[in-house]
């Protein structure tokens, strides 16, 4: 792919991986394809890293993903991890907890809430303690990649400079200038709502430890306090105007007015005091048709648009670069390189259009304009709410939404990077190492390949580890078997019995034995 020539003048050394866009994406997979090894540098052409959050939710299986890259418990710190909801339907108001969901399987049963712009913070002040700088004000205005490598002309505050690298990471968000130049098709349509968010303070008798979700035929009204810029964030979806707002930043603001009219129709008794921000945000359902074009890969936003419903696209993008760093830092030494780069396209894209479609009805529920889901949201929601406390009482079907939102089921059985009986996410339990008891999860809470030794395996004196490779013996678990997790945390090779050569090979060939 050739969107223009690459300048002459250099850009400092050579790198192995270029991540353009520092949003969460790029952040964290810079973050963790550094942790492998890899020399990385990321640009983004904003001037600086505050802009208004979005996302506002990160899922049980996203913080799974963070926690060996050490950003998990600062994320924690900062976030509400027992939420509790007012979902207001019709006349009636239920109370929804959210804390201590019955999911045995993960170290985080809860939904958190944290602020988009606070994980950007935490993910970006480990990567500069790592010493990895975001180079502001800086865009990629050409690429040149192929599979020898990449060349990128980046213009920044001192002028135009050429950066050679092996792989360009495109994170560069829906409008991305990446795709475009590769010529990628972007597949899907846009939405004939738009969100609507504002930042408030509020003369109403609302609790403020609450988020109050109030379901009305216009459609889902979320009033929360977690507002950057006032006390209460207002989240709406209302028929988007004629005129084009960019997908993916913040359109004309809206004014008190409006937002106070949206707040009588949902039948909120509560006045605007103040306005202290406001914006509304263009949305579209699509996926890219190719996440990879030679050294160029398309992740997050660049390779998926979502409706906010289910807040699904951060949570995918940062799954989406824990998938790739690990893949773009060991593939040098990659036996098998083309597989390798393959696999991601091969076990994301599926992943992407299976959140398609489950925001895309999530959103048709919640915001859509026809008659159908007016009439659900207004006849039969309240109808049905009686029935609410009684569906609440099940712990068993609220820990299975959040499942099914969360990815909790998601694995990747068919991918070329996990053999026969791997692909799925270990559950987390006790288990004994070292002499020690302690969470899987725990042992498993650093950077790398872990292999895991049941109580009988022999041990591998014989084999040429790599440095990012780990290894535990499981005195907890009978049996002369392995397991090995893959730096992404999921599975990627499994037999009843250690077969050295097997393993040896299996490591060879994602770059794990031999790794520079």
């Amino acid at each position: 792919m050739v969107a223009a020539r690459c300048g002459r003048m250099s850009y400092g050394r050579p790198v192995d991986i270029l991540v353009v866009g520092a949003g969460p994406t790029g952040l964290t997979l810079a973050l963790q394809a550094h942790a492998l090894g890899a020399q990385v540098r990321i640009v983004d052409r904003r001037s600086t890293a505050v802009r208004p959050s979005r996302a506002l939710i990160v899922h049980p299986r996203t913080l799974e993903g963070l926690r060996p890259l050490g950003v998990a418990e600062p994320l924690l710190a900062l976030a509400d991890v027992a939420p509790t909801a007012d979902l207001h339907v019709g006349d009636r108001v239920f109370r929804v907890s959210l804390a201590d969901l019955d999911l045995p399987e993960t170290a985080f049963p809860h939904l958190t809430l944290v602020r988009q712009q606070d994980v950007e913070h935490v993910l970006l002040r480990e990567l500069t303690d790592r010493g990895v700088k975001v180079e502001w004000s800086s865009e990629v205005v050409a690429v040149q990649a192929g599979s020898a490598g990449a060349c990128a002309l980046i213009q920044s505050p001192s002028g135009p400079r050429s950066l050679d690298c092996e792989f360009v990471a495109g994170c560069d968000g829906p409008e991305s200038t990446l795709r475009r130049a590769a010529d990628i098709v972007w597949r899907g349509g846009a939405y004939r709502e738009q969100i609507v968010l504002a930042d408030v303070e509020l003369d109403a008798d609302l609790a403020r430890g609450v988020a109050h979700v109030i379901v009305s035929p216009r459609g889902v009204l979320l009033v929360f306090a977690l507002g950057e810029r006032a006390t209460w964030r207002l989240l709406a979806s209302r028929p988007a105007p004629r005129e084009h707002v960019p997908f993916g930043q913040p359109g004309p603001p809206v004014c008190r007015d409006e937002l106070q009219a949206l707040l009588d129709d949902a039948g909120i008794d509560a006045r605007i005091s103040s306005l202290a921000w406001s914006a509304r945000y263009a949305l579209q359902h699509r996926v890219a048709d190719r996440f990879r074009q030679d050294g160029l890969f398309l992740v997050g936003d660049a390779a998926h648009a979502y409706s906010p419903a289910t807040g699904q696209g951060m949570n995918t993008g940062i799954q989406d670069a824990l998938n790739l760093g690990w893949k773009l830092a060991f593939a040098r030494a990659a036996k098998d390189r083309a597989a390798l780069l393959d696999s991601y396209e091969l076990e994301r894209r599926p992943v992407a259009r299976q959140v398609l479609a489950l925001t895309h009805l999530a959103f048709w529920a919640e915001a859509g304009g026809g008659r159908l889901p007016t009439f659900l949201r207004g006849v039969l929601a309240p109808l049905g709410a009686p029935a609410i406390p009684v569906l609440l009482s099940h712990r068993w079907l609220t820990a299975e939404l959040i499942r099914c939102v969360s990815q909790l089921h998601m694995s990747y059985h068919r991918g070329p990077m996990t053999g026969a009986g791997a692909g799925q996410w270990p559950p987390d339990a006790m288990v004994s190492a070292a002499g020690k008891s302690l969470r899987l999860h725990e042992l498993l809470a650093h950077p790398g390949v872990h292999i895991l030794l049941h109580r009988d395996a022999p041990w591998l004196d014989e084999l040429t580890l790599g440095p990012y490779v780990n290894v535990h013996r499981l005195e907890s678990t009978p049996g002369a078997g392995v397991a090995v997790v893959r730096p992404d945390g999921y599975i990627g090779f499994r037999t009843r019995t250690l077969e050295p050569g097997r393993l040896s090979s299996w490591l060879e060939r994602i770059g794990a034995a031999a790794v520079a």
